[in-house]
């Protein structure tokens, strides 16, 4: 048996201005702050002397490591990612960047935005639109039914609403 994993599927490319902000913001407080301190941790740390057997410099450079691997992540995937700055002409339809009100058969209702997959961890509601649901919602419009196939099993949802607008700043 190998431990080869096929790749995974790559990423969309797509991220809304909220998001493309929050990955600015992250990599210059990564760039600016966060690195700068860790670094002078580290010089501290090894000229303390022996440095095989000193936790601080260990763990600072293991720190320093871990900051430089998100900081090329970061500027890579700014790089190739496409900013949505604005909304779709035909606002009545599921796009990027919708929020979209679902109601399931028992009434229980549910909102989401779909967003780039760069960016779910910004707020709660957010879908990616790479995931089963925001890919069963795309082009759909309000009354729609939409079935959703989770593991466990089938779910039916009708869309209520569908809105296009900004997030309010933090």
């Amino acid at each position: 048996m190998s431990r080869y994993r096929p790749p995974s599927p790559p990423k969309s490319a797509y991220i809304t201005q909220e998001g493309a902000q929050a990955l600015l913001a992250e990599l210059k407080y990564l760039w600016k702050d966060k690195r700068p301190a860790v670094t002078e941790t580290v010089r501290e740390a090894a000229a303390q002397g022996d440095r095989s057997e000193n936790a601080e410099y260990i763990y600072g450079k293991k720190q320093l490591r871990e900051i430089d691997s998100r900081v090329r992540y970061l500027e890579k995937r700014l790089d190739i990612c496409t900013v949505v700055d604005r909304f779709p002409i035909d606002q009545t339809r599921v796009f990027f960047g919708a929020w979209v009100t679902l109601e399931d058969e028992n009434g229980e209702v549910r909102q989401y935005r779909i967003v780039g997959p760069d960016e779910l961890d910004h707020h709660h509601a957010y879908i990616s639109i790479d995931s089963p649901v925001a890919r069963a919602l795309m082009k759909k419009q309000e009354g729609d039914e939409v079935i959703i196939h989770l593991a466990s099993g089938e779910k039916t949802y009708v869309i209520d609403v569908i809105e296009y607008r900004q997030m309010p700043a933090p």
